[in-house]
């Protein structure tokens, strides 16, 4: 049986060869992407635009990014078959091929994100440097780089580089996600693909999940920790998060009545394929549950953290589920000579080596790993100070 063949249906199918096995890892890749992008940008809108309202969550969401950004590419190695080869895209990176030129670019951002953090925390490394014991002493002074001067000269050079790093991260964070919707835009042998409007699609999906992701975590943090939730931060991220839905749902239905308005040769078949085997999942789940129901919540008046947390959870489910649409759905789901459909099941109970990697227990693992990451940050890099810069 070949790879993939026990987790997708295939239908009316001409030849042996018109199918590639894609499972739910090829759709949550781009989604954790998408959430590091997402993350970023909400704390670059503190240290660049100057909201001081999202001063309360402006390091945790910087941290939070730098979770996902090393989570992020993990999902592309349960997939693969060699996994052991990955080191060659790490170790031979150019721009020739656009998913080895994801080195240079996840390196870039990856290289910004450490230094914006080190310099917001530089002040609290070296404090802890000259107090902390043992390892943690010995951890905290290695992260000082050696730089130990504290002075206000010193601090304002700190700022001074996080502004600069903040807003050298905004377009290498759109880099960063928008180079994810370029492959996928670029695949010329798949219709639903093939729109000069998916990276922007994909880059605005990417920017209302980080920021959905960030506010419900938040409030998720604040009760367990029993922590005051900050309104004013909650309304200006629920803010954003409302302009940028505009401008999401805008984005993928313009893509859509593009894909009619040409009605190319495979328009036939796609059209089933979005309003007859997607409907529910595209039209009711991802822009109606998933966009225009949280719109309305956020922009009714009292917004209330309850309601925000919903509304957030409702986003982040709904570009889950764009994700999904857009690689099953409309990538894998349709055969390459328009005549079949193929439809994907996620694996539940693993039976086996591959329908563990490929599965649900693989997917709770993915998911659940920034988090853990972010938990153990935390232990180093308080991501709640009262003196956030």
């Amino acid at each position: 049986m070949a790879h993939g063949e026990i987790w997708t249906i295939k239908e009316l199918f001409t030849y042996p060869n018109e199918y590639i096995y894609w499972t739910i890892h090829i759709a949550i890749y781009p989604y954790i992407t998408g959430l590091v992008a997402g993350a970023f940008v909400l704390s670059s809108f503190y240290h660049v635009f100057g909201m001081s309202e999202l001063k309360p969550v402006a390091r945790f969401s910087l941290v939070f990014s730098l979770a996902l950004l090393i989570i992020a590419p993990t999902p592309l190695l349960f997939h693969l078959t060699q996994p052991q080869r990955n080191h060659e895209m790490i170790l031979t990176p150019h721009f020739y091929s656009a998913i080895a030129s994801f080195t240079v670019v996840y390196m870039t951002y990856m290289f910004i994100v450490l230094a914006e953090i080190w310099f917001a925390y530089r002040a609290f490394i070296v404090a802890q440097a000259k107090t902390c014991k043992g390892l943690m002493g010995t951890l905290y002074k290695m992260m000082t780089l050696g730089a130990y001067d504290v002075s206000k000269e010193a601090l304002h050079t700190d700022h001074r580089m996080i502004t600069i790093l903040a807003a050298a991260g905004i377009p290498a964070a759109g880099l960063l996600h928008g180079y994810v919707g370029f492959i996928f835009g670029s695949v010329k042998a798949v219709p639903y693909w093939k729109t000069p409007l998916m990276p922007f699609v994909f880059l605005m999906s990417a920017v209302i999940s980080g920021v959905a992701l960030c506010i419900a975590t938040y409030i998720i943090i604040s009760k367990l920790t029993k922590r005051e939730i900050k309104l004013d931060a909650v309304k200006a991220m629920s803010g954003l998060l409302g302009w940028f839905l505009i401008v999401a749902f805008l984005l993928e239905g313009v893509d859509l009545i593009f894909h009619g308005y040409l009605a190319e040769e495979f328009w036939p078949m796609l059209s089933i394929v979005i309003f007859d085997k997607l409907f529910v999942k595209m039209f009711v789940m991802q822009w109606g549950l998933g966009m225009i129901l949280p719109f309305i919540m956020l922009k009714l008046p009292r917004l209330t953290s309850t309601r925000a947390f919903i509304a957030s959870v409702l986003v982040i489910i709904g570009v889950f589920m764009m994700r999904m649409n857009v690689i099953q759905g409309g990538g894998q789901g349709l055969s390459k000579s328009l005549s079949g459909f193929m439809t994907y099941t996620l694996p539940i109970i693993p039976t086996n080596l591959e329908t563990f990697k490929e599965g649900l227990a693989a997917v709770i693992i993915l998911l659940s790993a920034p988090f853990i990451l972010l938990y153990i940050f935390n232990k180093i890099l308080p991501i709640f100070q009262s003196d956030d810069h």
